[in-house]
């Protein structure tokens, strides 16, 4: 059974993850996964050359961030084709990695719901002045930064409404116990 862990920036994705490690669950992590494959994929970065330029990668084969980000930043276009290039590669290596929990905070939007089909997708949620203090604390960021930040993704609602269970992170509700019946019926 393949499930997918999701939901928006500052919702707390990450907490849940660990939370299912110390219950022996490895869950795959894209973003650092699409970071590995983008420094050891020799198919990838010549993909990301023909698209990007030549100079994203130096003589020695480090990626230019910086490069990188202003190609992504540039055009809506250009976000779209770096998806094409980026994506399909994390689906290939996430499908042979044997595991069976992925986490992806754009699931719906990188279109990894549409690539790979999973039996059950969860949405971890939280209210929004809750995801903005916990974005201006890890990343040092002002409120409207913060605020900007979840603006870019998904509408929390609209994931919700697309999984098939949501786990509630609130900083009150009991992550733990709801993690367990999200487990519990996940066996069922």
């Amino acid at each position: 059974m393949l499930t997918a862990i999701t939901g928006g920036i500052g919702s707390g994705k990450s907490y849940v993850c660990r939370i299912l490690e110390s219950r022996g669950i490895s869950v795959y992590d894209c973003d650092a996964a699409a970071k590995r494959l983008m420094r050891t994929s020799e198919k990838l970065q010549q993909e990301l050359r023909q698209l990007v330029g030549q100079d994203v990668y130096t003589s020695d084969g480090q990626l230019q961030k910086r490069i990188l980000a202003d190609f992504l930043l540039a055009s809506e276009a250009n976000k779209l084709a770096l998806n094409d290039v980026i994506h399909p590669a994390v689906a290939e290596d996430f499908l042979s990695s044997g595991m069976t929990w992925l986490e992806s905070a754009i699931l719906f939007e990188s279109g990894f719901d549409r690539r790979i089909r999973f039996d059950r997708i969860v949405c971890v949620s939280a209210p929004r002045d809750v995801r903005i203090q916990r974005i201006m604390r890890r990343d040092n960021i002002t409120a409207e930064k913060a605020a900007e930040w979840i603006d870019t993704q998904m509408a929390q609602e609209e994931v919700e409404r697309r999984s098939h269970f949501v786990i509630v992170n609130d900083g009150k509700s009991d992550i733990e116990q709801q993690v367990d019946n999200m487990l519990a019926q996940q066996s069922r």
